[in-house]
């Protein structure tokens, strides 16, 4: 009978486990795509204030329901370069505290023994959201219905992980052996452990709340198991460390130091007063006495004290943390750093946050805009003075698009790919393709009119005062549809598309009139044929980068 109860339970707790796993990803995916916007302009105003740092880190893993989420973005933050690594401290801090309100909201679900309980009302949402999820035709309906179902689905996991201590509980075999385990040390490291492979702090700390509560451990038991829990959740962030450059492993290790330090400093502090009071005070009993007669909420309230306390403590410590690091992880490039070239805005880690990766894509593909119209600039510089001293940069610009439309490229494929992206997001991610070649292609042409200088300088010609004049007319109307083009793709507003058609025809009518007048200084023999057939040649490309400048305006048509 016992080895039938302990199998039914092991299985049962694998089965809880799998359903909360599943509900915090959930969770996660469906709030990060609800408040993607609001949490990219979040953490655009990290700033070097530390306390705003630990805001946004608390205030963003609070709204996504996972640290892990939190500090990947971040990780992927540092490598590209958009936040500096004292700034992905503090945030790292901030996340530590935000992922404490998971075990708030697990506590508060094992309330309610005598009556209904608030395990069984908070696992009905997930019943009102899969129906919101199923029959809803909007989007920010269908995105609420995938958050309540997640919630839910959070209590059916934990009601299944509690059965199972349940059951484990009734085993005097588990209960003699876990009463054993009593040593902070060894429960601190099994913590970490079995975090680490499962690959949650909150599935660990729901787990200890699920044990103290069915008196399977106690609470110091429960309370050094969630200790080691916050060291076992570095291992998400060590992971995504290693496949990025030498900042991103730096606050990989800095959130590793900011928890260990938290660990040793209490296990410090409670082995202190526990000697010097021969046993009776520790952390269970201060707790107990400050929450009587709940358990859960005592464990989560150290939870959240512990992390709050810790970061109290390393806070004013943050540039130290940051020196180690650095000390630590000395600046040895990767292959990959080695590259003259990498995407400004993304990278691999991003993907783990799609909906944040769709806005830092569109950051990308306007940097990438803004490369192209340089090089167009320098195109005509060139060609239009017959100086060449920005041959060298135009060409490396020029390498740079063309890894940017390849490396972007690949990166929109992957994340197109991933769950948890809204409907305009999908769309957003399909134009993307088209844009990215456009842009490519005004590179090309603006490659071409180097191109023609460089014949032209063979040949000794160059082009007449009123050819030069016109080109530099163009090049004015060129910035001023570029501008029109960037306001519609920036902002998806089709009136400023209407603005950037009505310049993109004052540049089909300039170049036909250009087409006109050259004819006419043929005539006269204020040019030679070679010069002409470059000054048309230009005037046909440059109508064309026009077109691709349209074409990346046209592209918000299918967003509105």
């Amino acid at each position: 009978m016992n080895t039938t109860t302990a199998i039914s339970a092991i299985l049962t707790l694998l089965a809880g486990i799998g359903i909360f796993l599943i509900a915090c990803q959930m969770m996660s995916t469906n709030l990060e795509s609800a408040s993607s916007s609001k949490l990219k302009k979040l953490f655009e105003k990290a700033s070097k204030s530390k306390l705003l740092g630990v805001g946004i880190g608390t205030v963003g893993t609070a709204a996504i329901q996972s640290s892990g989420a939190t500090t990947v973005m971040t990780i992927g933050f540092v490598n590209a370069g958009i936040i500096s690594l004292e700034q992905a401290a503090t945030i790292i801090y901030g996340a530590n505290i935000g992922t404490t309100v998971t075990a708030q909201i697990v506590a508060l679900g094992m309330f309610g023994s005598n009556a209904i309980s608030t395990t069984i009302i908070f696992s009905a949402f997930a019943g009102i959201g899969a129906f919101l999820s199923l029959f809803a035709k909007s989007n920010k309906t269908k995105t609420l219905g995938g958050i309540l179902t997640g919630f839910g689905m959070l209590f059916v996991g934990l009601s299944l992980m509690s059965s199972s201590m349940g059951d484990f509980a009734a085993l005097d075999g588990v209960k003699n052996f876990l009463a054993s385990v009593s040593n902070p040390l060894l429960l601190v490291l099994i913590g970490t452990i079995l975090t680490a492979i499962i690959q949650s702090s909150s599935v660990m700390t729901s787990i200890a709340l699920a044990m103290v509560v069915t008196g399977l451990i106690g609470l110091d038991q429960g309370i050094y198991l969630t200790m080691g829990s916050n060291i076992g959740s570095c291992v998400v962030a060590i992971i995504a460390g290693l496949t990025s450059g030498s900042n991103a492993k730096r606050t990989a290790l800095i959130h590793l130091m900011f928890n260990c330090f938290g660990v040793v400093i209490f296990l410090l502090l409670g082995l202190l007063a526990n000697s010097l009071s021969s046993g009776r005070f520790n952390y269970g009993s201060i707790f107990e006495g400050l929450f009587p007669g709940a358990p859960q909420t005592q464990l989560a309230m150290f939870h959240t004290f512990f992390n709050v306390f810790t970061v109290l403590l390393v806070l004013p410590l943050n540039n130290f943390m940051v020196k180690i690091a650095r000390k630590a992880i000395p600046e040895v490039k990767s292959s990959e750093e080695k590259s003259s070239y990498r995407l400004r805005y993304v990278d691999d880690n991003m993907l783990r946050t799609p909906p944040l990766a769709v806005s830092q894509t569109k950051k990308e593909i306007i940097w990438m805009s803004e490369l192209a119209l340089e090089n167009f600039d320098r195109s005509i510089e060139i060609i239009t003075k017959m100086d060449f001293k920005e041959r060298g940069t135009f060409n490396k610009v020029e390498e740079e698009i063309n890894y940017i439309n390849r490396a972007l490229v690949d990166f929109v494929v992957r994340l197109s790919e991933k769950t948890g992206l809204s409907e305009h997001d999908h769309i957003y991610l399909s134009t993307t393709f088209r844009s990215i070649r456009d842009l490519e292609r005004i590179g090309d042409y603006a490659e071409n009119i180097v191109e023609y200088a460089d014949d032209l300088l063979k040949t000794g010609d160059s082009f007449s005062a009123d050819a030069l004049s016109e080109i530099n007319q163009l090049k004015v109307l060129v910035h001023q549809l570029y501008d029109k083009v960037m306001l519609a793709y920036k902002s998806e507003d089709i009136s400023y598309m209407a603005e950037a058609n009505v310049v993109e025809e004052q540049i089909d009518d300039f170049t036909k009139m250009m087409e006109d007048n050259h004819i006419s200084r043929l005539s006269a023999g204020v040019c030679t044929p070679n010069v002409g057939a470059h000054y048309l040649e230009l005037s046909s490309n440059t109508e064309r980068i026009a077109d691709h400048l349209m074409n990346v305006a046209k592209s918000i048509r299918s967003l509105n």
